[in-house]
């Protein structure tokens, strides 16, 4: 953020890292979202967006992660008069630098921001036609409160008609009925974060039923407070209801927590086994958009590990 903002001559109201880091005091989502958008207004050009998702893929490849399904939120930039180009040109360069520099494989999935309204998530879409080959599914994310998934159901109708996959944030911070409006009005193929569906019975069983994914982001709950301390995290009880859980970083470079921080505190808050562990691997690989040949090699990869490991 200093780095780029110098660059671009954009004044900051804060003076060092330190100080930035003493900001990160909120009560819930909203306020980090607050937060999320001010230092957002830093990016202006392609090579500010090339710079930012290449710094992210260097971090994660010191921690071996060898794919990476990652969020982008157009909207925050062309509400600001960047373009839809600007941002995808810089972010897919990046990725494919990786692909052939880091070995990381990736998919990009575009978000529409639910504070927003649907028609001007269907300006976004239209934007994508022109990136086609670049973006594998569309999402849903920023304020969940009181903006609910059927507030979407036509952008991913629309979506889904173009073949993109989709997922959606869902229960967060607010009931079942929003992971229920994703699962049957938006059809996802994957819930974000759905920290409480263990609340609900009968969503639990449509979700073992389906298979479904849920994407866990163990530090960003404890930040955020959803959770009082990672003891408290659901992850485990899911687990033994064969939920497909997945451990995930959520805004890593805000937080400071990757995935190999997301691991081992949810491995050490819930004194996890090395099975445990090596289950949530093959769980990544099963909710991804991996092929399903590049899955099963993957998945015997863990396997193979974990049996040498015991």
């Amino acid at each position: 953020m200093f780095k780029i903002a110098q660059r671009n001559n954009i004044q900051i109201k804060y003076t060092s890292v330190e100080e930035v880091s003493n900001a990160y005091n909120f009560n819930n989502l909203q306020e980090f979202l607050d937060i999320y958008y001010a230092w957002a207004s830093v990016l202006i050009t392609q090579q500010d967006f090339y710079d930012l998702t290449r710094a992210y893929l260097e971090k994660i490849h010191i921690q071996n992660v060898i794919h990476t399904e990652i969020f982008f939120d157009p909207q925050t930039h062309t509400d600001r008069w960047i373009s839809f180009d600007t941002v995808i040109q810089g972010i897919h360069k990046a990725l494919e630098d990786a692909k052939q520099k880091l070995w990381i494989s990736s998919k990009l999935i575009m978000c529409f921001l639910r504070h927003l309204d649907e028609d001007a998530a269907i300006k976004t879409l239209d934007m994508w036609l022109k990136y086609k080959d670049w973006i594998s599914a569309v999402g849903l994310d920023s304020s969940e409160v009181g903006n609910p998934p059927s507030k979407f159901e036509k952008v991913f109708e629309l979506a889904r008609k173009e073949w993109l996959l989709t997922v959606a944030h869902a229960w967060e911070e607010w009931p079942a009925e929003y992971i229920w409006e994703a699962l049957n009005l938006l059809k996802v193929s994957r819930i974000d974060h759905g920290n409480h569906c263990l609340d609900d019975d009968k969503l639990v069983e449509e979700l073992i039923h389906d298979n479904m994914p849920l994407t866990m982001c163990p530090l960003s709950n404890l930040k955020l407070k959803v959770i009082k301390d990672m003891t408290k995290h659901p992850i485990k009880k899911m687990m033994e209801k064969w939920l497909l859980v997945t451990i995930n970083s959520d805004d890593p470079a805000y937080f400071g927590w990757y995935i190999e921080e997301n691991y081992l505190a949810i491995a050490q808050g819930l004194n996890l086994s090395k099975e445990d562990i090596s289950q949530l691997a093959k769980n990544s690989f099963i909710a991804s958009f991996l092929d399903e040949e590049t899955k099963k090699e993957m998945i015997e990869k863990v396997e193979k590990y974990y049996q040498e490991s015991k």
